[in-house]
């Protein structure tokens, strides 16, 4: 059996004189041997909502627990945060890289992951140039309006999350970190599927690297809501994605 990942809190900024914390999910010490690689595991909320309608902050919900503990059984350092404004990811990212040394993290092998109205906010960190961050991982995410459509606009209004990408494309993407997109083929949110069909085609079309995992039957949050081989199969394959280019010498 896997030790169970050991958890630990940093702060990474005070506002108003609140602390704004973020968990530090560690591999069963066997599995590390130096500093490990990182995945931060991005919102697109204020948390401040979230307290409101699911009476907690992100990084505390059963989704994020069990990714955060999903990745650190896989070998690789999981990072969760609460936030005042989505933004503060940029802040955690430069906390995690400045404080590497201290919390056994390499500063130069990070990844990112998100799924669903989250997505937005990790594309805008990805195109914003975060220093260190290698990779990215998508699951049934909103992506970006193109070509006139106001689809991911209007998911955005109706649910709440940031789109800080909105007006750029994927021409802005950095060309030298790997993306692996996980698309759930009977998604119903509105507009994710037909923005997303047109995010990756535009990407392919520009040679962008990109994985592509496409679950023809799965619906929006199948990793949370069907306990399958299947869903267990997307799970080592994006698992086996960050693993692969996050590979430290």
């Amino acid at each position: 059996m896997t030790a169970p990942a050991r958890v630990s809190q940093q702060r990474y900024r005070a506002v108003d004189g609140n602390e704004l914390t973020c968990d530090i999910y560690y591999p069963p010490a066997a599995m590390m041997s130096g500093p490990a690689a990182a995945v931060i595991l991005v919102t697109g909320y204020a948390d401040r909502g979230a307290r409101k309608v699911f009476g907690s902050a992100f990084k505390d919900m059963s989704a994020f627990v069990s990714w955060a503990r999903a990745l650190a059984a896989a070998g690789l350092v999981a990072i969760t945060y609460e936030n005042n404004e989505p933004a503060d990811v940029h802040l955690v990212l430069e906390h995690v890289r400045q404080a590497a040394a201290s919390i056994d993290i390499d500063r130069d092998h990070i990844g990112v992951w998100a799924c669903s109205g989250h997505g937005p906010n990790a594309l805008a960190l990805l195109m914003e140039g975060a220093r260190g961050v290698r990779c990215a991982a998508l699951l049934y995410p909103y992506t970006l309006d193109s070509n006139g459509s106001t689809r991911v606009a209007d998911a955005a209004a109706q649910f709440r999350f940031v789109t800080p990408a909105a007006g750029k494309s994927v021409d802005e993407l950095p060309r030298d970190v790997p993306l692996c997109i996980v698309r759930a083929g009977q998604d119903q949110m509105p507009g994710l599927n037909e923005a997303l069909d047109q995010f990756v085609a535009a990407a392919l079309a520009r040679n962008v690297p990109l994985t592509l995992i496409n679950h023809a039957a799965g619906q929006h949050a199948f990793d949370l809501d069907d306990d399958s081989a299947t869903t267990r199969d997307m799970i080592r394959r994006v698992l086996t994605f960050l693993q692969f280019h996050l590979a430290t010498p």
